[in-house]
């Protein structure tokens, strides 16, 4: 061959003519078309590998990331939360436990994390919604100008709220429906007026099933401000904007609403002539105005129409114009007999204890929630009170009232009654409950019940328990048969609740 030809021409040239026309230079081959082939491919590689590099590019000067004067983590730390970010290496828990409480108490203590641990902490946000807040808020100066080059991380430019640097999305006009409903609801904890008046601002263009769970966030720090909007939104053309509205009414005791719910009540329930039992006469008929206030026409619940129509009035009427009224107090009214029409028929007083539970929980008032809850159970001389959900009247009591009654609770009855009553009480769990959970525990132990029976109690527990119960669930670890199911769980409690309290120390610094 030619040491001035091409070698990479002349397999061309082959191959455009064919190999019976113009046979390539070299050995004979039983098949010249598929030598022409595999000389090709070598030909291919040593083309490429002799490619030099093109020059890089000269890249665009850009701002750095604005400083960030917040204190380092503590080393210590800053390890645990290497530690949860990755993952739990025969760890105690899930990060998926630790880490909210991780992030929450370092955002409450305005630290900055190491730069190197940004990345995974955006990456952590992405995956969990729930986390976002406290992720954009501990990210900082760098997070924000990491998530601006990486279109993964941009839902940080959509979280931060208030405190998002200049020139970040507007959550409110570019966000997902996700966040503009958790920047709606934070605005709102912070600010209500200018919270309100941003939800104003789109109402009227938002979709029907958007325009109800952003009323939802109204009910943080509702207050008489809100009043005009919530009376508007009774005429909305959704009827689940319609009730939903109605219900956020209720809880003004002061509002126009209550004020027209209270008229009907004090007509369908009277006291009778010698105070000793109250009269019941529900509405005959969901009116129009009736239906304005919320009301739906039939009972969707399969309940009988009159009580229904009488539970809907009765829970939203004012409960102070039932002591004002009548001159009674709560627990006088609730002691009195009820009488309905159709004896034997509608258990009245049943339903009026269920709709003043209902008032009671949506006007957050804490004498008559602990009325209708009653004292504290104790050794399982009384059930749960019929009337409403307990776990609801109880979140209406301060938090050291919800733990004490919670704790007593647990004394004489099982767990599983308890589920719900544990998680309305405020975390982490006082040591007086933490040490009823940690009896009640053992007491399951012995029964001879297995763990997974009580799975959502221990979910609660590892996040929840006071760190102080670490040695008696050790304890119990140590005590139940070896290898056993309760050890296994003992053991994982005890271990998470030791990881808990060095997790939050370290914080402490």
């Amino acid at each position: 061959m030619n040491p001035h030809t091409d070698p990479w021409a002349d397999l061309q040239r082959t191959a455009l003519l064919g190999t019976d026309r113009l046979p390539h230079p070299g050995p004979a081959e039983p098949d010249p078309a598929t030598a022409l082939l595999e000389r090709a491919a070598l030909a291919t590689v040593r083309r490429r590998a002799g490619l030099l590099p093109l020059p890089a590019p000269e890249p665009a000067p850009g701002p750095a990331a604005d400083p960030d004067p917040r204190p380092p983590l503590p080393p210590a730390a800053a390890r645990r939360l290497d530690l949860l970010l990755a993952g739990p290496v025969g760890g105690p828990a899930s990060p998926a436990e630790l880490l909210p409480q991780w992030l929450t108490e370092a955002r409450q203590r305005g630290y900055r994390p190491p730069a190197a641990l940004v990345p995974a902490l955006l990456a952590a946000g992405r995956a969990r919604t729930e986390l976002r807040g406290d992720v954009a808020a501990l990210a900082g100066p760098l997070g924000h100008w990491l998530a601006e080059r990486n279109p993964d991380w941009r839902y940080l430019l959509r979280t931060a709220g208030a405190d998002r640097p200049a020139g970040a999305e507007d959550p409110w006009q570019h966000g997902l429906f996700a966040e503009r409903v958790t920047h709606l609801t934070r605005l709102r904890r912070r600010d209500p007026a200018a919270a309100l008046a941003l939800l104003e601002s789109t109402w009227a263009g938002e979709r029907a099933e958007d325009r109800l769970l952003f009323l939802d966030a109204l009910q943080e720090r509702l207050g008489p401000a809100d009043e005009a909007f919530l009376e508007a939104a009774l005429d909305d053309r959704s009827r689940g904007v319609r009730a939903t509205a109605a219900e956020l009414l209720s809880g003004l005791p002061g509002s126009a609403l209550g004020a027209r719910m209270a008229g009907r009540a004090l007509t369908a329930v009277r006291l009778a002539p010698g105070r000793d039992r109250l009269l019941v006469s529900p509405p005959p008929a969901v009116t129009a105005d009736l239906r304005r206030d919320g009301v739906a026409p039939n009972s969707p619940t399969g309940r009988g129409e009159r009580a229904w129509r009488l539970g809907e009035v009765v829970a939203a009427t004012p409960l102070a114009s039932w002591t004002d009224g009548f001159g009674l107090t709560p627990a006088q009214l609730l002691a009195l007999p009820v009488v309905g029409p159709g004896e034997g028929g509608e258990p009245w007083r049943e339903e009026l204890h269920e709709a003043w539970a209902r008032a009671a929980v949506r006007q957050r008032d804490a004498g008559w929630a602990r009325v209708l809850l009653g004292p504290a159970p104790h050794g399982g001389s009384r059930p749960l009170p019929r009337a409403g959900a307990p776990a609801r009247l109880l979140a209406v009591l301060p938090a050291a009232e919800r733990a004490r009654w919670t704790a007593a609770f647990l004394r004489g009855h099982g767990l599983g009654d308890a589920f719900q009553l544990l998680g309305a009480c405020a975390v982490p769990w006082t040591p007086p409950l933490s040490t009823a959970v940690v009896a009640a525990l053992e007491r399951a132990a012995a029964s001879g019940s297995y763990p997974w029976s009580h799975s959502g109690v221990l979910g609660l527990t590892e996040r929840s328990l006071a760190p102080a119960t670490a040695p008696a669930l050790a304890a119990l670890a140590a005590d139940a048969a070896p290898d056993s199911a309760w050890a296994e769980t003992f053991d994982r409690l005890a271990r998470t609740l030791r990881f808990r309290a060095e997790m939050l120390a370290e914080l402490a610094g």
